[in-house]
């Protein structure tokens, strides 16, 4: 005999049965009818439980960090101002006094300062501490092999036929001479310990975890006084729980990008603001560590590996244009992060200058003020 409830009861005459009774039968009827049907049941009441606690992380972290200072900034680099052919002193200038930036990641690319083994070049990396200290700002160092831009990692040509147990002691010894020569600048606020050092995106050969435990353990006797950031590897999920432990976490948020292996088209990220705010929570509530926004997209991302000066203006605006920058920086804010570094000071000086078009500088300007 088949059983069945009628919208209408006989009982209850002119009466709609409630919908919560209807659901649980029709709930009740999927469950039983094959193995298959439970397991769908239940991958789909697990993703809401994880998705429902992913938002309850964000939520909180995001409440817990509001009511601390937004501190915004930019990552600066004098060889990129270069190869979009402008004065890097201009540029740097232009930053400090028309953006008014008051915090600033800058690089100290191993290739730059000692270019010719054992003999260093601090000229360079001297004057933009000093302008940064003329303008009151403040300076996150990246240190190390890996630094931020292309090809990611950054040796001198005379490391290329040495051995890692060779080359790996130059390099401390590299990064101690940088660390001693700025560890006592009054704008030094913290130290950025090899760029999303586990990404394989560039131009990199070793990804050890003992070469990165050893690093951080030689910035650490060097200069206790300052924070070590180290960054995550991509936008993905995943807590980094591996030694070394950092004073800090730093995560980079790219949204449009081109693909270049599959669709060949652009790329938005589907993840919404919460979801950084839930991997912040998430790394606070298992480490007690707080988590900073060192690397916010500001930039074109170029189709077919191009670079920015081979793109034209109207194809740079696919991926990076003043609405969607505008629309960037309120999504970093939205993640609850409250030091935000974006990315690509240099290029928004470019397409000022060199392109004519000073939409991006306007909406830094009005956002960094």
């Amino acid at each position: 005999m088949s059983h069945h409830f009628p919208l209408f009861s006989s009982k209850n005459k002119g009466k709609p049965q409630r919908l919560p009774s209807r659901v649980w039968y029709q709930f009740v009827r999927y469950w039983q009818r094959n193995i298959w049907h439970k397991v769908v049941v239940c991958t789909v009441i697990f993703m809401i439980l994880c998705v429902g606690t992913m938002y309850g992380i964000a939520r909180w972290y995001i409440a817990s960090e509001v009511h601390k200072p937004l501190a915004m900034g930019v990552t600066f680099i004098p060889d990129y101002a270069k190869s979009l052919g402008l004065d890097p002193v201009k540029t740097m200038d232009a930053i400090l006094d028309e953006l008014h930036v008051k915090h600033l990641r800058l690089v100290s690319y191993w290739s730059d300062i000692e270019d010719d083994k054992g003999s260093y070049d601090f000229s360079q990396l001297d004057w933009q501490f000093n302008k940064a200290e003329s303008a009151g700002a403040k300076v996150s160092l990246s240190i190390g092999l890996r630094q931020p831009r292309w090809p990611e990692c950054h040796p001198p040509a005379w490391v290329a036929n040495e051995p890692k147990n060779v080359w790996q002691p130059q390099l401390e010894t590299y990064m101690k001479a940088v660390i001693d020569r700025y560890k006592n600048r009054p704008s030094l606020e913290s130290y950025q310990l090899e760029n999303e050092y586990f990404n394989t995106f560039g131009e990199c050969t070793d990804y050890s975890r003992e070469r990165l435990i050893s690093e951080f353990n030689m910035v650490k006797k060097a200069d206790p006084k300052h924070p070590v950031i180290i960054s995550r590897s991509n936008n993905y999920g995943g807590l980094p729980l591996g030694k070394p432990t950092p004073d800090l976490f730093g995560i980079s948020v790219y949204r449009r990008s081109w693909d270049a292996n599959v669709t060949r088209r652009y790329f938005e990220y589907p993840f919404p603001a919460w979801y950084y705010g839930f991997l912040a929570g998430a790394q606070k509530l298992t480490t007690s560590k707080d988590t900073v926004l060192h690397e916010l997209q500001g930039e074109a991302w170029p189709p077919n590996g191009q670079s920015i000066d081979q793109t034209s203006l109207a194809e740079q605006n696919k991926s990076m244009d003043a609405n969607r920058l505008k629309q960037t920086i309120d999504f970093g804010k939205a993640t609850g992060m409250r030091t935000i570094d974006l990315w690509g000071a240099e290029y928004w000086y470019y397409r000022m200058n060199t392109l004519h078009d000073p939409s991006l500088w306007n909406v830094a300007k009005q956002e960094l003020k």
